[in-house]
């Protein structure tokens, strides 16, 4: 279980552009400083001194996204997190990109974790891995799952996310929750496509996703409103808490439907979605 509750609109910054840093917090919940795709191999030293030279004004706000596990550029990332450690500064969650397997996390024991499982291998393997202490969430990826299959293409020519991409989806969110850990949604790549978004980001909140990433900073006002509950949904889950009060946790009428359970317990995430915008 994780008590760690940010909000729900997460930014990925590249680690080499530390201009870009103090705005991705300004605009987002959380920022992911990415040490991986976003930074070119030959950019990756570089992108590491910017991050141990920064000054970390928020750093619970904050994750740096390491190099997977397989990779010779995650043992130096680990050389990055001792030297905040020793300094006592920087952040303490970081973001594990391509987990394949839970010994990918043996070196971040000192670590708050949120895997990224985004190969096939994460995929199957995503319950042992999101089981693991210290991991407080996951995150799912489509293109490098579909690359890592030998596909072609994630989504079908209505823009839509194929069925084994809908699989990955549902089987990290699963695992998530069953583990009682955060779930985050994948990206939406097409930038000028807002539509798409609202629409994914609706989805994200109706099935029960704790936050949807992104990776443009124009993004983040249409995540937020697609996770801020309307004033309707507000109003109903205020009148079901308010019967709860009256008539218990029990079964009863409201609005011409039946109340029992489940419904309280949407109603207490709406209210909890609420805050969380707030």
């Amino acid at each position: 279980m994780t008590t760690w509750q940010p909000g729900p609109a997460w930014l990925f910054v590249p680690a080499d552009r530390p201009d870009r840093f103090a705005k991705a917090l300004e605009r987002s919940d959380i920022a992911v400083i990415d040490l991986e795709d976003a930074v070119a191999a030959d950019r990756k030293a570089q992108a590491r001194a910017a991050l141990a030279a920064y000054d970390w004004p928020e750093p619970e706000r904050t994750l740096v996204r390491l190099n997977p596990a397989s990779t010779a550029e995650h043992a130096l990332d680990l050389d990055l997190l001792a030297e905040f450690a020793a300094a006592g500064r920087g952040p303490t969650r970081v973001m594990l990109a391509k987990a394949e397997a839970p010994t990918d996390l043996d070196g971040l024991g000192a670590h708050e974790v949120v895997v990224i499982l985004e190969t096939p291998a994460g995929v199957v393997h995503a319950r042992e891995i999101i089981e693991r202490p210290h991991v407080v969430g996951a995150m799912w990826g489509a293109e490098d799952l579909i690359a890592g299959l030998g596909g072609t293409a994630s989504r079908d020519a209505d823009g839509r996310y194929r069925p084994v991409a809908l699989h990955a989806q549902n089987s990290v969110l699963l695992a998530s929750k069953a583990a009682g850990k955060l779930a985050i949604d994948t990206v939406h790549l097409d930038i000028p496509d807002h539509d798409g978004l609202a629409r994914e980001s609706r989805d994200s909140v109706a099935i029960g996703f704790d936050a949807k990433a992104s990776i443009h900073p124009g993004h983040i006002p249409i995540v937020r409103a697609a996770f801020a509950p309307d004033e309707a949904a507000l109003a109903r889950a205020h009148r079901i808490l308010a019967g709860v009060a009256e008539h218990g946790e029990g079964v009863f009428a409201l609005d011409g439907g039946m109340v029992d359970g489940p419904i309280i317990a949407q109603a207490r995430r709406i209210l909890a979605r609420a805050a969380a915008a707030r």
